[in-house]
């Protein structure tokens, strides 16, 4: 009987500190899961944010948009919120900086795709990230999305789901116009 009572009491002591880690973790990854939590918003242009924030004490500005349209393979798949960027760290002297979060670690090794009309770019991924693989290729990707409609990001996770993350980009150009006065 008192091993018994012992073996409950350590039960309900390891569930109480999963909870209790679970919850910090939740948290931690709620926190993580918005981009725009640290940064000011300096105006929104459609479908795109523009935004300035200094973590490190070094400035970065950015233009975000979530996905107008977004499917799993297989169907009902969760996955973390999936966000688009177009990033400029002036301390840096980087300008415009295509980068996407899918929401999902990735499948190694494997890269995902970009379209924006027939225009088609590869982007190497890492983690739930994924940036435009040939930098040479960033500036014109720019310009299709500034005069495109929407961009297509196609990715698989580490556990085989496929995803198609459609972002309007109704807006953009806008909200790049405010970014480089911000950023300049």
């Amino acid at each position: 009987m008192n091993r018994t009572f012992m073996l409950r009491t350590a039960i309900v002591m390891l569930t109480a500190s999963a909870c209790a880690f679970a919850s910090a973790a939740s948290a931690q990854k709620k926190a993580k899961a918005d981009p725009t939590e640290q940064a000011v918003l300096l105006g929104q242009f459609g479908d795109w944010g523009a935004y300035t924030a200094s973590p490190g004490g070094k400035k970065v500005c950015f233009a975000l948009a979530k996905p107008t349209a977004a499917t799993t393979e297989p169907a009902g798949r969760k996955r973390d919120p999936s966000y688009a960027f177009v990033s400029t760290r002036p301390g840096e002297k980087v300008k415009n900086e295509v980068s996407v979060i899918v929401g999902y670690p990735q499948k190694a090794s494997h890269d995902a795709t970009a379209g924006i009309g027939s225009a088609n770019y590869a982007m190497y991924t890492q983690n739930d990230g994924a940036w435009v693989k040939n930098a040479a290729e960033e500036a014109q990707m720019v310009d299709a999305m500034r005069k495109g409609s929407d961009l297509v990001v196609k990715s698989e996770s580490a556990l085989g789901t496929k995803t198609t993350d459609t972002f309007s980009l109704k807006g953009m150009a806008q909200a790049l116009e405010k970014v480089a006065e911000e950023c300049k």
